[in-house]
């Protein structure tokens, strides 16, 4: 398959996540907290289409025109980071995998705001506009970490907090970026450390966990389990050296 080709569409569609971030007519709510914007709906559409022209067996998973997890299957989010991109913020991404075999075996999150592309293929590395990346070393004292705190799932607000409290004391500090795919790539990346969050779809962690995993990073649920694609999911995300700490963490905080 070209994935060069594929990453050209995903740019392409980034391009329509811009003309009409400020579309906001064209934005709704579909659950508390939850909205789905015009341009959401629109990159659905064109990579649905693009992709079946270019792989015409390969099945289609998409936050806003569901399917089922095939295999193969293209695993998408649209714009990841959707409340960011209603409210300005620019910290939005096309996230797209490639599911064959029980895996990912390709992945690209594309930012069309900061024009930056994190790209992986299985066994080849991670990238960041074609620069390898590769994870942090830093201890839990030396990190930054990103917590999920559940916009659309907020029964799950007091033990997300108590546990980023509890983290927070331990280490630099604490962000909130709200895009689980940016969150993997920039821990892939190095700029943060780890992230946890206790409810992600597919499509939400497909092609931002092999970019981790590429660049040297570790990815479970919150029982230190691998991910698994078919179903919802807690993820807890790191650069490896404070993976047990996050997971004993949580544990206690459960």
């Amino acid at each position: 398959m070209d994935f060069e080709r594929i990453i050209e569409l995903v740019k392409n569609s980034g391009r329509m996540v811009k003309n009409l971030a400020h579309d906001e007519y064209n934005t709704r709510l579909k659950g508390q907290s939850d909205f789905v914007t015009a341009a959401d709906i629109a990159v659905s559409k064109y990579l649905k289409k693009e992709l079946k022209s270019e792989a015409p067996h390969v099945g289609f998973l998409s936050e806003e025109e569901g399917g089922r997890l095939t295999d193969p299957c293209w695993i998408l989010d649209p714009v990841d980071g959707t409340a960011n991109l209603v409210y300005g913020l620019n910290m939005s991404s096309v996230s797209l995998g490639l599911y064959v075999g029980g895996r990912v075996v390709f992945g690209v999150v594309y930012n069309p705001f900061s024009g930056e592309c994190f790209t992986a293929e299985e066994g080849k590395g991670a990238f960041l506009n074609n620069s390898r990346i590769a994870v942090s070393k830093r201890d839990i004292s030396q990190s930054i970490v990103e917590f999920g705190a559940g916009s659309t799932h907020k029964e799950n607000a007091d033990i997300s907090f108590a546990v980023a409290k509890d983290i927070f004391m331990h280490c630099v500090d604490i962000r909130r970026i709200c895009s689980s795919a940016l969150d993997l790539c920039f821990i892939a990346s190095g700029r943060i450390d780890g992230y946890f969050e206790f409810v992600l779809k597919p499509w939400d962690v497909a092609a931002g966990s092999l970019i981790l995993s590429e660049a040297g990073g570790r990815i479970t649920d919150m029982n230190g389990r691998a991910i698994d694609l078919s179903r919802k999911t807690s993820v807890v995300a790191s650069n490896g050296v404070i993976h047990d700490y996050l997971l004993n963490t949580i544990s206690q905080n459960m």
